[in-house]
């Protein structure tokens, strides 16, 4: 492996990890105010998914980020493993349509929409139909992933460094 392709994994490891930490602090921002879970969730770090824009690091950024966040605020195993394959599935899958900008939240918010609500019926018991648990953390997702993370991602993109990102990226 040449410098180059060194300095590039580094970074890579670099940007993830970072991406990760932030998405946990943001999590635990969110639990303090009694948002990071339930039935009605806003998790601020699901602007995060924004970040698929710029780089393939919000990947396992992202996803590394919801499984430590998960187990870090208690989260049932249930939650632990399945809130973070959402995050990965959303993620993926905001990468892969990052050519269309405004669309990069749209798997983040269907992908938790579809799989929280199983996680909060089966993993927390909880007694309410699907579809409801499906409106409540799909109307969650579209402000925090969805406006927020619109919001996040214009804002990254007038700087320098972003905008060279998102260049390369497309």
């Amino acid at each position: 492996m040449n410098t180059n392709e060194r300095s590039n994994k580094t970074l890579f490891i670099t940007n993830a990890a970072f991406i990760a930490a932030i998405y946990v602090v943001l999590t635990f921002v969110a639990n303090a105010f009694g948002l990071a879970s339930g039935v009605i969730q806003i998790r601020l770090s699901e602007a995060l998914c924004a970040l698929c824009c710029f780089t393939p690091a919000a990947i396992p950024g992202l996803t590394i980020g919801c499984l430590l966040a998960n187990t870090l605020t208690g989260c049932c195993l249930i939650d632990i493993i399945f809130g973070s394959v959402a995050t990965l599935i959303g993620a993926s899958l905001g990468y892969l349509i990052r050519r269309y900008r405004f669309l990069i939240p749209l798997p983040t918010i269907l992908a938790n929409a579809i799989i929280v609500p199983l996680v909060l019926i089966y993993g927390y018991g909880e007694n309410l139909p699907y579809f409801y648990l499906f409106a409540t953390v799909g109307a969650g997702e579209l402000i925090s992933a969805g406006a927020l993370g619109i919001i996040f991602m214009m804002a990254l993109s007038r700087v320098p460094i972003f905008r060279t990102a998102t260049a390369e990226n497309s």
